[in-house]
């Protein structure tokens, strides 16, 4: 399966009427978050698919608020999901420094949020007999492609006891921009899950 992952920055060359041409055999487009709706509503219109996504610390919806888009959304905070035979998780939001949107959260926050969904990652695996393929998120694991120097852009431990318990074959994030050079652009191997922070966008083959 052929990925566009997208995140934090509305981008010209994806925001184009060539955008198919340029990034021929794409079936799923994936939202790490704090993107404007018209950019993935655009997304979606173009290539026909629906958009599979998590909320941003900067964006104002949260669970429940699927299907806001023309070619259908789903917002999968929280949920386990199949989609073209791809088992993917998600889980939104960044870790609590403001209060400016709902989609901030203190590390207990977070940990009771994760555990919830690795319980429900648990029941699709005894009923379906299938792995998880795709854990995506806005924000980063803690210590891997975080800001050390920004409380705003720091990760979350309970994402690395995620990754060791469900043992994705991906975890997809946002958040953390570098225009610092103390923060490493470069796809992390952990355990037996591949790491990559998907700002602006990525193409992926899985």
């Amino acid at each position: 399966m052929r990925i566009l992952a997208v995140s934090d920055e509305a981008v010209d060359r994806l925001y184009s009427p060539r955008v198919k041409a340029n990034f021929p055999g794409i079936e799923a487009i994936i939202g790490c978050g704090d993107l404007p709706k018209y950019y993935l509503d655009f997304l979606g219109s173009v290539f026909n698919l629906p958009i599979l996504f998590v909320p941003g610390n900067h964006d104002d919806y949260t669970v429940g608020d699927e299907g806001k888009f023309e070619q259908g959304g789903d917002n999968i905070d929280g949920q386990v999901i199949e989609y073209k035979g791809i088992t993917i998780a998600g889980m939104g939001g960044s870790i609590l420094y403001n209060r400016s949107s709902a989609n901030q959260y203190t590390p207990r926050e977070m940990n009771f949020k994760t555990r919830k969904l690795i319980l429900k990652v648990l029941l699709h695996r005894l009923k379906t007999g299938k792995q998880l393929d795709i854990f995506v998120t806005h924000s980063p694991p803690f210590g891997t492609h975080d800001d050390p120097d920004d409380p705003a852009h720091t990760g979350f431990e309970a994402f690395n006891e995620f990754i060791k318990l469900m043992k994705p074959r991906y975890m997809l994030h946002g958040h953390t921009i570098f225009y610092n050079q103390n923060i490493n652009n470069f796809i992390t191997l952990k355990v037996s899950t591949r790491i990559v922070n998907v700002y602006p966008y990525r193409v992926l083959d899985i």
